[in-house]
């Protein structure tokens, strides 16, 4: 079952993570008042929590596209990497001045950035992997 969801994920590579993508701007520009408010203290972990594991999802699925190019070099890993967290960085930058109803966080951004790590390490030592079988 592991193995057909991944491959399913392969085979449409870009459509996922050009997808993904757009998910995550909605997400993130969707109006403050529209998200639903809980303590504050709950959120703070919940919240880093979601960007972490959305910006891991949105690397592990552009890396996955590389994959499939048969483009995964070094250089175009660290590459998505950075986009990846620019994308994140933008995303805040966006919150804080165009959004409304929204602001930007440097937490926000120190989560995004680490789950873009998460998502290469883990590609690496899974996904391209299972791939290579």
């Amino acid at each position: 079952m592991k193995q057909a969801f991944i491959h399913f994920l392969f085979k449409y590579s870009l459509i996922n993570a050009v997808g993904w993508t757009g998910i995550i701007f909605i997400l993130c520009s969707t109006p403050g008042q529209y998200i639903p408010t809980t303590n504050w203290l709950e959120l703070l972990s919940f919240d880093k929590f979601v960007h972490a594991s959305i910006f891991c999802v949105l690397t592990s699925l552009w890396l996955l596209h590389l994959k499939k190019c048969n483009n995964y070099t070094t250089s175009l890993i660290i590459t998505i990497f950075v986009m990846c967290v620019a994308y994140g960085g933008l995303l805040e930058i966006m919150q804080a001045k165009i959004f409304s109803h929204r602001s930007g966080d440097w937490l926000d951004f120190i989560a995004n950035t680490f789950g873009c790590s998460v998502g290469v390490y883990l590609f690496n030592k899974t996904i391209s992997q299972q791939l290579s079988k």
